[in-house]
């Protein structure tokens, strides 16, 4: 086979590839397919709670987040943000779920993420403000004593749910709390240039 049959022949290949990923269709929350813990057909948008899945976005009452049975409607609020490793808008296995860490076993190396900036009234009367930054630990990194370090032995953040580490935390009246010495970013992006 001379070089131009073979780039055409490689080029046929990568067609045939392509046109057969195009052809998998994932179940979306457009469906109608997909249900949220609760039991209810997750819809596009905001619901109830102040969950927007299709958005990766929880925009609401702190309390409501656990979706409680009657969702409540003062004090703080929280807005959470997180990728589709996650929490996905799409139920790729077909248990009329969304998915989590798709394609991983667990959480860990999914470079999951969340964000929480949460708002109130502190215990004194006075307004405050919290936000902090969670990523999905790898298999390279160690809990010693609830905090993640990485294989070079620096620092990632406190241990919160297990396979994650809060690698971020700002206060109001406080500034910055805690800033990982890994790299304050998300994902694979916590790790510092």
């Amino acid at each position: 086979m001379n070089k131009k049959q073979t780039i055409l022949t490689l080029a046929v290949v990568i067609s045939s590839a392509v046109a057969s990923m195009a052809q998998i269709t994932w179940n979306t929350i457009q469906s109608g397919t997909i249900y949220d813990s609760n039991g209810n057909i997750i819809t596009v948008g905001y619901d109830m709670y102040g969950y927007n899945y299709q958005a990766h976005i929880f925009n609401g009452f702190y309390d409501n987040n656990t979706r409680p049975a009657t969702p409540v409607t003062s004090g703080a609020k929280l807005q959470m943000k997180w990728n589709d490793a996650w929490l996905s808008n799409l139920d790729r296995d077909r248990d009329g779920k969304l998915d989590r860490h798709f394609g991983f076993s667990s959480y860990i190396d999914s470079g999951a993420w969340l964000t929480n900036h949460e708002a109130g009234i502190d215990a004194n009367g006075e307004k405050y403000t919290y936000f902090c930054k969670i990523i999905a630990v790898t298999t390279t990194d160690e809990n010693i004593d609830d905090v993640w370090y990485d294989a070079n032995n620096t620092k990632i953040g406190k241990v919160i749910w297990g396979s994650f580490a809060i690698v971020q935390e700002v206060m109001s009246g406080d500034g910055a709390i805690y800033c990982s010495p890994s790299g304050p970013g998300l994902g694979d992006g916590h790790i510092s240039p």
